[in-house]
């Protein structure tokens, strides 16, 4: 399956980087945001990439032209700089369509502008491109070719400090919960989708308000609820977040082999991975949406 990959939004909420590079070339651990979430697509065998760009595009291009495995990868060189020979590879068996989709494209324009490099393709995935997760991806792709939907995302908890009160009509308050014990989903920006949803997108719709709105209607939008690790970059707060896992040990989404094979992720035959897969229903929850950021 191709992965449209979203990348050309102001990312207003990041100001401290905003200003010079596109959110996703923020730099995680040694490597930006973008190259995460192209290398989780390719550990699971999609390495067909297309990348929407917009806000600082050529920043996106010059990184890829200039892109050298060798300081991503251990290597052995041999008569000085003439010959060198990487031990592992990441991108050489990528293959990247770079597409401007507009500077103020909302996710529904941007993903319109690409349908001509989507032709052949029933199915394809998609992603916001600003936030990372150890979901195994194959529950949500392998059962979604069989069942009746148009479209079908990941729906998360929130990574959010907010809190939410009931109270009363006379303003007494009953709770208090955090965002996370609230039993509150979001759109946690992972999608598989079919070619049909061009048929729910009209110019200028954002693509979780009006042409999911149409499939919600229709019964043909599903989600797959999971409450492992994810986490979205909004704010430097995020960011730093998950510098603090990359600096303490391997991150939770780093789930390639290094040097030496990894099992397949226990997310894959664990209760919450269970509780996901009969999760798989119809969407009646809110959505993230991601106007002006991806």
């Amino acid at each position: 399956m191709r992965v449209v990959l979203f990348c050309g939004g102001l990312g207003m909420r990041l100001r401290d980087y905003s200003d010079t590079i596109p959110k996703p070339m923020v730099p995680i651990g040694g490597h930006p945001l973008l190259w995460w979430v192209m290398k989780y697509y390719a550990h699971f065998g999609h390495k067909d990439f297309i990348l929407c760009l917009g806000y600082k595009g050529n920043t996106i291009k010059e990184y890829f032209l200039n892109y050298n495995e060798c300081l991503a990868n251990d290597f052995v060189m041999n008569g000085g700089s003439h010959h060198v020979e990487p031990l592992q590879r990441d991108i050489s068996d990528w293959r990247i369509t770079f597409v401007d989709t507009g500077l103020h494209a909302n996710i529904g324009e941007r993903l319109l502008a690409v349908k001509p490099y989507l032709r052949g393709e029933d199915i394809f995935l998609a992603n916001y491109t600003d936030g990372l997760s150890d979901f195994h991806l194959p529950l949500l792709t392998e059962r979604f070719p069989a069942s009746n939907q148009i479209a079908s995302f990941l729906s998360v908890r929130p990574n959010s400090s907010f809190h939410f009160v009931r109270r009363r009509e006379d303003g007494t308050v009953t709770a208090i919960d955090s965002c996370y014990s609230a039993d509150v989903w979001i759109n946690g920006g992972f999608f598989v989708m079919r070619r049909e949803i061009f048929d729910y997108i009209r110019p200028g719709d954002e693509l979780v308000i009006e042409p999911f709105q149409r499939l919600i209607a229709e019964s043909r939008l599903s989600t797959l609820r999971y409450d492992g690790f994810w986490r979205c970059i909004d704010t430097s707060k995020d960011l730093h977040a998950l510098e603090s896992l990359c600096a303490r040990s391997r991150p939770p989404w780093d789930l390639w082999p290094h040097s030496a094979p990894l099992p397949v992720p226990a997310v894959a035959d664990t209760p919450a991975a269970r509780r996901a897969l009969e999760s798989l229903s119809v969407v009646r929850m809110p959505l993230r949406p991601a106007a002006a950021e991806n």
